[in-house]
């Protein structure tokens, strides 16, 4: 199982193209970060981050 990290919006996925912003993804991404509750995730808010799930914190 290779995660790749979505080049647009950093979340992690095993396919080739993002399933959230459908943008490509890379394998080149560094930093995980998980989401579970965006609405009282302040980080979440920072990153402009909507959905719950597995983000990336860099992506080359």
């Amino acid at each position: 199982m290779v995660l790749k990290a979505c080049t647009h919006c950093s979340h992690l996925t095993e396919k080739e193209q993002c399933p959230l912003c459908k943008n490509p993804t890379s394998s080149n991404w560094s930093g995980l970060l998980i989401i579970t509750n965006v609405e009282e995730s302040e980080v979440a808010r920072e990153l402009g981050i909507t959905e719950p799930g597995e983000y990336a914190l860099r992506v080359r």
